[in-house]
């Protein structure tokens, strides 16, 4: 027959959502620039509604085609190598908040640039002490990296639903509570965002790691809610471990955070 398949590919029907998500992605970004220039704040939020419809629509789709069987070991390896891609571009972007970090730490300029050296951190600015609530929150994100891996190990080597499900479920709660801790420690700085470089680098820095925290917090609720719904088999599970590299790739950042800015850079 013309239309009997005789590969292992996972040929995609037509699809609104890529349209969709780079016209909401393009309207998000226009109106956060006019919204700047004092423009009304509703052309912001219309772009950020068709974005997460487009996330949701557009996962939705990805999993029920997992569940009717498209996922192919061929299918499986693209995607893991489609996530590994995506991983590989989070490492260049924070590499330029490290770069940027650093070029100030190593390079502070005061009054009279570029002609004046100044000091580190900049005079007036006292840091965090890093074995305080910096530290606390280190042991926190690097214990829930940890239940992931439980959650892992349960699932692939064991086939261990119950033990999948609890470890998912503690990983969530610590990086919840990391998130609480870190806008407890916000709210106490000694310094702010704006007026001087190292609280633009410190918030710049630490700010997108909490929003990557929170987006990998949300992308283990979704892996929960399917583990439950008994979604994931020990042969096929790549929403998981898409969603454990995300985790572990955030604990790694926060690390490199935690030695840099809070120990060495203060």
């Amino acid at each position: 027959m013309a239309h009997t398949k005789n590969h292992d590919y996972h040929i995609l029907h037509p699809s609104i959502y890529p349209f969709l998500g780079a016209l909401s992605a393009f309207v998000m970004l226009f109106g956060m620039a006019y919204w700047f220039h004092d423009g009304p704040i509703w052309i912001v939020l219309m772009g950020l509604a068709g974005v997460l419809y487009t996330m949701y629509g557009w996962w939705a789709e990805v999993i029920r085609e997992a569940r009717e069987g498209d996922h192919t070991p061929v299918v499986r390896i693209g995607l893991r190598y489609g996530f590994i891609l995506f991983i590989m571009s989070e490492v260049m972007f924070f590499s330029a908040w490290f770069w940027t970090f650093f070029k100030h730490a190593l390079y502070p300029m005061a009054e009279g640039y570029p002609y004046k050296m100044g000091t580190w951190p900049p005079e007036g600015i006292e840091p965090f002490n890093p074995w305080q609530l910096p530290l606390v929150n280190t042991l926190i994100l690097l214990l829930s990296g940890a239940a992931v891996t439980w959650a892992h190990h349960a699932l692939v080597h064991k086939n261990d639903r119950k033990a999948l499900i609890q470890g998912l479920s503690l990983a969530i709660v610590l990086g919840m509570l990391f998130t609480v801790f870190q806008a407890i420690e916000y709210s106490e700085a000694p310094f702010s965002f704006s007026g001087n470089i190292y609280g633009a680098t410190f918030f710049m820095a630490t700010g997108f790691h909490g929003a990557h925290v929170i987006i990998g917090t949300i992308f283990l609720i979704v892996c929960l809610i399917r583990a439950i719904r008994g979604d994931f088999t020990p042969e096929q599970h790549v929403g998981f471990e898409a969603a454990a590299w995300y985790w572990h790739f955030v604990d790694v950042v926060w690390l490199f955070l935690f030695g840099a800015i809070y120990i060495w850079g203060s």
